[in-house]
């Protein structure tokens, strides 16, 4: 019951996590992430 989903920075766009979420969500899935192209901590949002 779960997918795989891809995380990306809100600031450089870059891909750099992957993780899993439950099917039965409807929302997009957000955390705050390091960025290793920013250098810093940012939020990451999923993408398709």
């Amino acid at each position: 019951m779960r997918t795989f989903v891809t995380l990306a920075c809100t600031e450089c766009k870059h891909r750099n996590y992957h993780t899993t979420k439950n099917k039965k969500q409807t929302e997009r899935f957000e955390t705050k992430k390091f960025c290793p192209s920013c250098r810093k901590h940012t939020s990451h949002k999923e993408v398709k």
